[in-house]
């Protein structure tokens, strides 16, 4: 008389799922640093729904200090426009993002804004999301 089952259990594991949610997450991750952002002045923006993002922009970071930065470059408060200018070139479809600090006098923003509006520039708002 044969009381063995005719059901084996087979003690193997199959890595072809694990290495699948790697590959996921590798993915995942290696996109998600690409859209980290280019600007390294570390400011606290102010808190609104919205959220904006352009490829063609150049950033002007205003520093709860008052120090005006394009991009990563140091820019004096008086050399601003030519600076802002000709890091814009001829390409008048770039968009200037605006990062001020929340604790920034607004009329250091609105300098920047004034500069924009005067040389017909697109211009954006950063925020934080909520």
């Amino acid at each position: 008389m044969n009381l063995r089952g005719r059901n084996k259990v087979n003690p193997n594991f199959n890595m072809s799922s694990m290495t699948d949610i790697v590959f996921l997450l590798l993915i995942f991750f290696m996109l998600t640093s690409t859209l980290v952002t280019v600007s390294a002045i570390d400011v606290i923006l102010p808190k609104a729904s919205g959220k904006t993002e352009n490829k063609t922009s150049v950033a002007v970071t205003i520093t709860n200090n008052s120090s005006f930065y394009i991009d990563k470059t140091k820019v004096k408060a008086t050399s601003l426009e030519r600076e802002l200018l000709r890091k814009v070139g001829s390409d008048k479809k770039k968009t200037v993002v605006i990062r001020g600090d929340q604790n920034v006098p607004y009329k250091n923003i609105m300098k920047v804004i004034d500069i924009a509006n005067k040389n017909k520039l697109k211009m954006i708002l950063a925020v934080k999301g909520k």
